[in-house]
């Protein structure tokens, strides 16, 4: 939210209440209780009237120190984020009082709080990090006019009439309440979800409002209200409803974070490494689940408004069987139910007479799992429809009536997820898929969550349940499978998410066009992504609308390969590589083999981002913080700590262009090819390849070739490759055998060097010497020539 005409003035009519002198000082036992005047205080007569701050900072956790502001105290509304929901805070906060200052630390973080005038100012042990100056706090009222352009009010959920047809008076103003942090000269700042705009968040205005606008627009499926910087810290703002981000937009040197509310908490997450912010913020707000091992192979999908016949269907399989192109998740898109009746968990008859015999038999065929296309809005000519009304399962009106639209299904309503017999009614109709051979589900939408006029069945707060409600959606599902299936074993395929969301992977980047540009837009979502605590990162290869050429069908190929997780998936036609000709398909083949024997690697860094909440996809700044030149780079990632993706957006007769960060890197597909870095590299790639580079004093453990599958066991018969290894130089690599298991059994092999010289190691080659491997107890000692 803007409050300012310019940098000086107030907008007309806005009332402003800073946040100017602390006037008392409360120690606890985590941190003190300060209240702040909004006027100077010189004698007691100007203690009377006028609002009084009540702001504590404290530290709920190591690393982290957070600044709750307080206008109106009342109880705590719902829904709110939860906080550490899988692992405990670690509480670690010293307290001292200076001449000058109230001092908190943590962890190699201080907040010092000065009285007159009331600043709050984050440092480390080197530097000053960011300060909230004087004047930086305060309650604003805003005159109504001023805020129609909020998401919240401008969207269609509050101006459709179908959606709100008897919208309230509004009000003659506003509350809101604000905060605003120093940027320093070189930071830069990322994340607040997926956001598919420019990389580097300075300049731009960001509201944290879930929308579904695709991803060639500012709005976004996924939006998280934290940010992360290039400057040792991350800021989560506690607050699940609509956020709004001033990022150098309105004050061109600060960050401001508004909401309409009589309160606003946000934490303050220090780290030496970007990895560490990530690591503590997703302990606060928890880490992805462990996902089965199967989830990391190809997704074919029968694409949207396409035939999903028997035939066509089995044609696919066979024809990507026949190619050396393996199936591992198979996806029927909306049109698995009839028409107009999205969602009655039904399968069509027209088209599946026998669905549990019609997926036994391609499960038998073609070694697939079986994904289901799903949403949480019910149609009005759904034959459960009825069921829902009379049972107030759906989100109501203010009047009690069923709130309802007609955009995207018939008159549908919503289910209420607040509603325990709600959910249980809606988990009882998907059980009945798992019962006929359904292994997962695509949980779409859960963008478009009315909040005007309308109300919870326990009682939630329509704007902070705007962006919670698909949280709760993919957590409804997701637990369903993990209760069928085992801790390890369950995996949704969602658009939506928001603070959290984390937790119940996987997720996708929406509705992109067939473009080189979109293709772009959805690496920079899933950079944004991943930079907001997501581990994981998938999005639709070839693009969604439109149908690709088969040029940039190829390179979306490869890049969809090397992505956390990759799915053909279109809109009006088909995404198997035949379609493009026979080539794609070819290049298919071989990256796809690739992803498989990559696997020991792959799923050890996705136990990693269950373990401590690294992502496997990485933004270049989250390994090379001192090299500047990678705090801009948003063509190219790593995926995990060793391998730099560099997927191609240009014509095959045009260079590429990509960045090489310092030390001796080597090719993954040409071995005998090294690059010494730092260096821009300019080159024509062939449209059967991706530039994958393996990064120096990395050790890589392979799957033999041919698999055919992602789901073997993943520590057994794998190939030991190092790269640049320098001498003296000590690893450890856990390999785990399988998906499902317990993370701390992972076996862990140690990886050594010699006491001889070893000349050279590339690619896993090396000049007449041998490597040893030494691995824990119950494992036999192996020795391995390269």
């Amino acid at each position: 939210m803007k409050f300012n005409d310019g940098f000086w003035l107030l907008k007309h009519d806005v009332k402003a209440y800073y946040g100017l002198q602390v006037t008392q000082v409360k120690t606890g036992s985590d941190g003190v209780l300060l209240q702040v005047a909004t006027r100077p205080i010189r004698y007691r007569g100007d203690t009377l009237g006028g609002p009084v701050l009540n702001v504590k900072v404290y530290s709920p956790t190591q690393g982290v120190i957070g600044v709750r502001i307080d206008h109106f105290k009342h109880s705590d509304e719902l829904p709110a984020i939860p906080l550490f929901p899988d692992v405990p805070p670690i509480p670690d906060v010293s307290l001292h009082k200076s001449e000058t200052a109230t001092i908190l630390s943590t962890a190699g973080l201080t907040a010092e709080i000065t009285e007159n005038p009331y600043t709050i100012t984050f440092k480390d042990s080197r530097r000053t990090l960011t300060a909230a100056g004087w004047k930086h706090q305060g309650v604003f009222d805003v005159p109504y006019k001023w805020t129609t352009g909020t998401a919240a009010n401008s969207s269609c959920l509050a101006l459709d009439p179908s959606s709100n047809p008897h919208p309230a008076h509004p009000p003659e103003s506003v509350r809101y309440v604000h905060s605003e942090l120093n940027i320093s000269p070189g930071e830069l700042i990322y994340g607040l979800g997926e956001q598919f705009g420019a990389f580097v968040k300075n300049g731009q205005a960001v509201s944290v409002w879930n929308r579904d606008g695709g991803t060639s627009s500012e709005q976004a499926y996924k939006c998280v209200p934290f940010y992360i910087t290039n400057r040792n810290y991350g800021v989560f703002i506690n607050h699940p409803g609509e956020v709004e981000v001033e990022v150098g937009s309105e004050k061109v040197s600060r960050v401001g974070v508004s909401v309409a509310a009589e309160s606003l908490e946000y934490f303050f997450i220090y780290g030496d490494k970007p990895l560490d912010i990530l690591e503590r913020y997703t302990r606060m707000t928890g880490r992805p689940a462990l996902l089965p091992s199967w989830t990391f192979g190809l997704w074919l999908s029968t694409s949207f408004l396409t035939s999903y016949s028997g035939e066509t269907v089995a044609g696919f399989l066979q024809g990507m069987q026949d190619r050396n192109c393996p199936v591992r998740v198979f996806h029927l898109d909306c049109f698995w139910m009839k028409q107009y009746e999205w969602c009655s968990f039904t399968f069509d008859p027209d088209n599946f007479p026998d669905p549990e015999a019609y997926l036994s038999d391609i499960k038998r065929k073609f070694n697939v799992k079986i994904c289901v296309w799903i949403n949480p809005y019910i149609s009005q000519l759904s034959p459960i429809f009825e069921e829902g009304v009379k049972g107030g399962y759906f989100i109501k009106r203010t009047d009690g009536s069923p709130w309802q639209w007609d955009l995207w299904q018939p008159g549908l309503a919503i289910l209420d997820v607040t509603n325990p017999e709600a959910c249980q009614w809606y988990t009882k109709k998907l059980s009945a898929l798992l019962d006929i051979g359904v292994d997962t589900f695509k949980t779409d939408f859960g963008e478009r969550i009315p909040h005007a006029n309308i109300k919870y069945y326990d009682g939630s707060d329509p704007m902070r349940m705007h962006n919670t409600y698909a949280v709760a959606y993919n957590e409804l599902v997701f637990r369903l499978l993990e209760k069928r299936f085992g801790r390890g074993e369950a995996v949704v395929f969602a658009r939506a998410s928001a603070a959290g969301g984390q937790r119940f992977p996987v997720h996708w980047g929406g509705d992109c066009e067939s473009t080189f540009e979109a293709m772009a837009e959805a690496l920079r979502g899933a950079l944004s992504l991943t930079l907001s605590g997501f581990g994981f990162a998938s999005h639709d290869i070839g693009g969604f609308e439109g149908h690709p050429p088969p040029e940039i069908y190829q390179r979306w190929v490869a890049f969809g390969l090397f992505s956390s997780h990759s799915r053909l998936h279109g809109s009006s036609s088909y995404r198997v590589p035949w379609q493009y000709g026979e080539d794609a398909a070819k290049s298919m083949s071989k990256l796809l083999d690739t992803k498989h024997r990559l696997m020991p690697y792959i799923y050890t860094h996705a136990v990693n981002a269950h373990v401590n909440g690294h992502p496997l996809p990485r933004a270049m700044f989250l390994e090379f913080l001192d090299d500047r030149t990678t705090h801009c780079l948003d063509r190219q990632y790593m995926l995990g700590p060793s391998l730099l993706v560099a997927p191609v957006f240009v014509p095959q007769e045009e260079e590429t262009e990509y960045y090489i960060p310092a030390g001796r890197w080597t090719s993954l597909f040409h071995p005998q090819h090294t690059i010494l870095g730092p260096a821009w590299v300019h080159e024509k790639v062939p449209l059967d390849e991706i530039p994958v580079w393996v990064r120096p004093n990395s050790v890589l453990c392979l799957g033999a070739a041919g698999k055919g599958r992602p789901d073997y066991t993943l520590n057994r018969d794998v190939e030991i490759h190092l790269y640049e290894y320098a001498e003296g130089i000590e690893s450890t690599v856990a390999l785990c055998p399988t998906s499902g298991m317990v993370v701390d059994r992972c076996p862990r092999r140690k990886v050594v060097r010699w006491n001889y010289t070893i000349q050279r190691l590339i690619g896993g080659t090396t000049l007449g010497n041998a490597i040893g491997v030494e691995v824990s107890k119950g494992w036999q000692e192996v020795m391995i020539e390269f």
